[in-house]
């Protein structure tokens, strides 16, 4: 049995993350700001439900209240922080950074300090596939050069990563940073797109589809990826002993980037048709240019995932459309 800090944990990783750890017989200290970003309600019945076991507490603040979250740290006495808080959506950066700097990095800041003070013996971080910008060769390696950010949601994740190998550098404490691809499955965001694209279609409203749907994602499903978070935990870096076949594990400190990908990509427009045909009925189809800060494909490279903890997303897009279909009719009772 570990302990294990996560932050975010009313949102839509964190819960399925610390649900999954608890179905494991962990101890789950949460922590979430609870923010007005998308419904709260979403928020609050996803921490009402993790609240149900005893084994899980969670702390309502701010990242940016470093006294707050802190104490919350100290208190708690983990084994591991799984840091996945974050001001998300790369659209919403388009309209107001300041938010990014001021959650993503100033708070991720009092989240490494707040590990380094309790002394945990892993630091885990997300970070996005949005790192890799402008980048055409794909799939994605996490060896490849990533500076070229389109957004600034993105570049907070990259400076995220910066960060992190420097306090790996100085403070001697083990950083994987996990870079998530597409992520998608019950309990998502509103603000996006499987959200989107199933409301729009039961409301018989128009969904925009971005680059005339010329569009390619690294669907992944949320229960793949927190499998994924949860081996890694305990893959923990170190020096060259740690090291595996073409690892990411830094020459200079205890550190290390993952890629988390189904490694499969998939035509947008393949996607909205899952959906409908889990539906039954079609899409108002408003097609659009490409949108500022967009990229047009990603797929992820996840075989250094594979080779550190011997497992690999799998699940396919439609059979995964389809359980969020299955949870959004029940959840709004449509």
């Amino acid at each position: 049995m570990k302990r294990i800090f996560v932050t975010g944990t009313a949102g839509f990783i964190g819960f399925h993350l610390s649900k999954l750890l608890l179905d494991e017989g962990h101890v789950v200290g949460g922590y979430d700001g609870m923010t007005d970003y998308y419904d709260v309600r979403l928020k609050e019945r996803r921490h009402a439900m993790l609240r149900q076991n005893e084994r899980f507490t969670a702390t309502e603040a701010m990242l940016e209240d470093g006294a707050a979250l802190g104490a919350a740290v100290a208190a708690f006495k983990p084994d591991a922080v799984v840091h996945l808080a974050a001001q998300a959506g790369v659209r919403y950066s388009l309209e107001n950074p300041r938010a990014y700097i001021d959650s993503n990095v100033a708070g991720t800041l009092n989240v490494m300090e707040a590990a380094r003070a309790a002394g945990v013996r892993h630091l885990l971080m997300a970070s996005t596939s949005s790192v890799y910008g402008a980048n055409k060769e794909m799939p994605f390696d996490e060896r490849q050069k990533a500076d070229t950010q389109l957004t600034i949601y993105a570049a907070t994740k990259k400076a995220n990563e910066s960060m992190g190998h420097a306090w790996a550098h100085i403070h001697g404490l083990p950083v994987t940073m996990f870079r998530f691809f597409t992520v998608y499955g019950p309990w998502g965001r509103p603000d996006m797109a499987l959200f989107k694209f199933t409301k729009g279609i039961l409301e018989e409203t128009p969904i925009d589809i971005y680059n005339h749907g010329d569009m390619y994602r690294d669907f992944t499903y949320v229960d793949d990826l927190v499998r994924g978070i949860r081996l890694l935990i305990d893959a923990v870096p170190g020096g060259p002993e740690t090291a595996v076949e073409d690892d990411s594990l830094s020459p200079a400190a205890p550190f290390r980037v993952v890629n988390i990908g189904n490694s499969d990509k998939v035509k947008l427009l393949d996607f909205i048709e899952a959906i409908e045909d889990e539906l039954g009925r079609k899409a108002i189809r408003n097609y659009m240019p490409m949108q500022t800060g967009d990229v047009p494909a990603t797929w992820a490279d996840a075989s250094l995932l594979k080779r550190l903890t011997g497992y690999s997303p799998q699940t396919p897009f439609r059979e995964g459309v389809a359980r969020f279909v299955r949870w959004y009719r029940d959840y709004y009772n449509v």
